[in-house]
C-alpha cells in the first residue's frame, strides 16, 4: 500500500503557508476570530486561509494615498462546476454587486463570477447570501481543486456534452473540502444543501484506494495540509477545446460508443501556465496524455492523481509546487507508474481523439430538443451598465422575466439556455433596447477572441494594466492591420498584468504579459485553437512602441504566409530567428505601398477610453472628434 504522508513535508522544510494550513484547524483560525473583529482587513495568515473560502483581500491602488491606510476590499469568487449559474443565484449576485460591491460582476476564465469591492464588514452577509441562493464560494481559491470546467454548450441531442456536465459536477463534489469551517464561520453552522451528491461520489470519497484516502480526519482526500498548490481540472468532449484543456492539471475527455453511451475517459495531466519573470525554473507547460480509464473507475483515477500530487508535490517552494513541475521532474512514465500504485492497476492506453478546436458558441442556436440557447459576448467578462451598453440591466431583466439558467464560458462570456422559441423575440427586444449585441458576426474578431485579466487597480499581483488597457491595444492593432492591407486577418490576443497567466496568454497567438509599469513581455506562436504553447519573443515592450514593434512582424506575415495560414501558425513555422532578421532590416518608408505619410500619436489609456465612449455616443469616428478638438484648440492659441 502506498503511504499517504506528504513526503515533501517529511523531507524538507515546508513553506510558511504549509504551517498556516497545519495550524488552522481545517481552515478555521484565525479567519473565524478575525471575521468577528471590527477591522478593515484581515491579517496575512488569515488572508492565506480566506482563499480556501473563496475570497482574496485586495486594495484599490487607484485610491492609495501616502500616509493613509490602504483602501482594503474583498474579492469574492463563486464556484460553478461547468459554469452553471441558476437564475436565483444570478439575481442574488446582481443585487450583491449593487448593495455591497462595485456595481459590476466579472465572469472569470474558469466559468465563475467575481464580485469586487466588498468591505470586510459585509463579507459574511455576501457569502451567506450566495450559499442560500444555490451558490458557493468554497474552494474557488486556495490550495485545492478549483472550479471544474466543462464546455458550456447545452446540446441536448449530443449525449457527450451532458456527460461532461454531469462528471464536472461529480468531480467538483468529490474534491470539495469537507471541513465544517465554511458553514460555521459564514452561516453560523447552518449547512445549506444546494444539491444532492451522487451515491458513487459519496462512496468514492471514503473508499481507500491504496492510500488515496486519509482516515480519521475531516479531510479524507486532502488531509491536514490540503494540496501543495492550486489544482485545476476540467471535463470535455472529443474535439472541443473551449476549455483550454492543455492548460489544466487534470483533463478528462468523454469517450462514448456508437450509441452515444458513456464508456470512459481519456486522461491528460500536467498542464499549467503560471510562471515568474526571470525565473527560468518556472514555466508554462502543456498537459500530457496519461491513458484511458473506464467510467466505473474514473473517481479512483481522479483520487490517484490528486493523491500523487498531494503526497509528492513540492511543499517547500510554492513556485515549484504545481503538478506540472512534478511531472516535468519525474517524466510521464514515472508519474504514470506512481499513479498506478494508488489506482491499484495498470492504466489502459490512450484512445485516439480528433483534432481539438476552439469554439465560443455565441449567438442564437438550436440546442437539439426544440429549444434555443443564446451566447452573449462580454468584453473581458465585465458585466456592467456603461454609456449606451446596459448589459447588467439586460441580463437581470432576461432572468427576471424568463427564469433562465445560464452557463458561463471559459472565454468570459455567457450562454442562456432552455429558451422557448416563442420567447426569442421578447429577449431580443431587451437586448436591442439595452444595446447588447447578439449576432457574433457583427463583433470585431480581434475583440471577440481576445481576453484579459482584471489586473489594476485591484489585483495585488498586477505589475501593469490589462483589462483597462486591452480595448485601446486592440484598436491600435486593428488600425495597423488596416494600414498594412491585412483587414481580413485576426488572431487570438490575450493580455495579463503579471506572469501568472490568468487570461491564459501563453496559449494565444499574440500574448502580452505585464513585465513592468506600462510594459509587456510579448509571446508569439500559439495555436488559434489553443493546442500549442506560444513562446516569449521579447522581454519588455513599452506600450508606446507597440506599432513600431508589430509592423515589421505583420509585414513579414503578409509577405510570407501560406494560404489560410493563421498568424500564430506562421510565427511557429518560420521561427523567431527569421522574424528577428526580417524586423532588423525592415524599412517602414520603403515598405509603404501607399506612398502617403502616416502620422501616429499615442494616447493615455484613460483618454482613449473616454474618446471611444464619446465617439460611440455621438455615432462619429474617433478621428473626426480628435480633429475637431485639435482644430478648436489651435484656433484658441494666441
Amino acid at each position: 500500500m502506498v503511504k499517504s504522508s506528504p513526503s515533501p513535508i517529511a523531507k524538507t522544510k515546508p513553506s510558511k503557508v504549509e504551517g498556516i494550513k497545519e495550524n488552522s484547524n481545517f481552515l478555521r483560525e484565525p479567519v473565524a476570530t478575525e471575521a468577528l473583529q471590527d477591522t478593515t482587513h484581515f491579517s496575512e495568515d488569515a488572508v492565506q486561509l480566506l482563499k480556501f473560502h473563496g475570497s482574496y483581500q485586495q486594495d484599490n491602488r487607484d485610491n492609495r494615498v501616502k500616509g493613509q491606510e490602504k483602501d482594503y476590499q474583498m474579492m469574492l469568487r463563486t464556484k460553478n462546476p461547468g459554469g452553471l449559474v441558476p437564475p436565483q443565484l444570478y439575481l442574488a449576485l446582481d443585487k450583491l454587486a449593487d448593495e455591497y460591491g462595485n456595481h459590476t460582476l466579472r465572469a472569470t476564465t474558469r466559468q465563475g463570477f467575481q464580485l469586487h469591492g466588498i468591505l470586510k464588514k459585509n463579507l459574511k452577509v455576501a457569502i451567506a447570501t450566495i450559499v442560500k441562493n444555490l451558490g458557493s464560494t468554497l474552494g474557488a481559491c486556495g490550495d485545492l481543486n478549483r472550479n471544474v470546467m466543462a464546455p458550456p454548450a447545452p446540446f441536448k441531442n449530443r449525449p457527450e456534452y451532458q456527460y461532461a456536465w454531469e462528471y464536472a459536477q461529480n468531480i467538483a463534489d468529490l474534491l470539495s473540502p469537507q471541513t465544517g469551517a465554511y458553514y460555521e464561520i459564514w452561516l453560523d453552522g447552518e449547512k445549506v444543501i444546494s444539491g444532492e451528491e451522487s451515491p458513487e461520489v459519496k462512496a468514492a470519497r471514503q473508499s481507500n484506494g491504496n492510500g488515496t484516502i486519509i482516515h480519521d480526519t475531516e479531510e479524507p482526500i486532502y488531509g491536514t495540509h490540503y494540496m501543495p498548490r492550486k489544482f485545476k481540472a476540467c471535463v470535455t468532449v472529443p474535439g472541443d477545446n473551449s476549455i483550454d484543456l492543455y492548460s489544466q492539471d487534470l483533463t478528462l475527455v468523454v469517450i462514448t460508443n456508437k450509441k452515444g453511451q458513456l464508456e470512459g475517459f481519456n486522461v491528460f495531466a500536467g498542464g499549467g501556465l503560471g510562471r515568474t519573470h526571470n525565473k527560468e525554473e518556472t514555466f508554462a507547460r502543456l498537459a500530457d496524455p496519461i491513458g484511458y480509464v473506464d467510467k466505473d473507475d474514473v473517481y479512483d483515477m481522479v483520487k490517484a492523481i490528486v493523491a500523487t500530487q498531494r503526497d509528492y508535490g513540492d511543499r517547500a517552494d510554492r513556485r515549484h509546487a504545481r503538478l506540472k513541475y512534478l511531472i516535468n521532474d519525474w517524466g510521464v512514465e514515472q508519474f504514470r507508474t506512481k499513479v498506478e500504485e494508488y489506482f491499484g492497476k495498470a492504466i489502459a492506453p490512450f484512445k485516439k481523439l480528433p483534432e481539438f478546436k476552439y469554439q465560443d458558441f455565441l449567438g442564437w442556436q438550436e440546442q437539439g430538443d426544440g429549444k434555443l440557447f443564446l451566447g452573449i459576448s462580454i468584453d473581458n467578462g465585465r458585466v456592467k451598465d456603461e454609456g449606451s451598453l446596459l448589459l447588467k440591466t439586460a441580463l437581470r431583466e432576461i432572468v427576471e422575466q424568463f427564469n433562465l439558467p445560464m452557463r458561463l464560458t471559459p472565454h468570459q462570456n455567457l450562454i442562456f439556455y432552455d429558451i422557448a422559441p416563442e420567447n426569442q423575440s421578447a429577449i431580443q427586444d431587451i437586448l436591442d433596447r439595452c444595446g447588447v449585441v447578439s449576432d457574433p458576426s457583427t463583433i470585431e474578431p480581434l475583440v471577440r477572441f481576445a481576453m484579459a485579466c482584471p489586473a489594476l487597480p485591484t489585483c495585488g499581483l498586477a505589475i501593469t494594466e490589462s483589462e483597462r488597457a486591452i480595448p485601446g491595444l486592440l484598436e491600435r492593432i486593428r488600425t495597423l492591420l488596416d494600414k498594412l492591407g491585412l483587414q481580413n486577418e485576426h488572431f487570438v490576443v490575450r493580455m495579463t498584468g503579471c506572469p501568472n497567466g490568468c487570461a491564459r496568454p501563453y496559449m494565444a497567438e499574440l500574448g502580452f504579459v505585464g513585465s513592468a509599469p506600462e510594459s509587456y513581455q510579448v509571446w508569439l506562436g500559439g495555436s488559434p485553437h489553443q493546442t500549442r504553447l506560444a513562446q516569449a519573443y521579447t522581454e519588455k515592450l513599452h506600450h508606446n512602441d507597440i506599432e513600431s514593434f508589430l509592423e515589421p512582424i505583420f509585414v513579414y506575415f503578409k509577405k510570407s504566409k501560406k494560404s489560410k495560414e493563421s498568424f500564430g501558425d506562421f510565427c511557429d513555422r518560420v521561427g523567431f530567428d527569421a522574424i528577428r532578421e526580417f524586423s532588423a532590416t525592415y524599412d517602414p518608408l520603403a515598405a509603404s505601398s501607399s506612398g502617403k505619410s502616416r502620422h501616429r500619436v499615442s494616447l493615455r489609456d484613460d483618454v482613449y477610453l473616454r474618446l471611444k465612449a464619446a465617439a460611440e455616443s455621438q455615432g462619429k469616428p474617433m478621428t473626426e472628434l480628435v480633429n475637431a478638438a485639435l482644430e478648436a484648440y489651435f484656433q484658441n492659441l494666441p
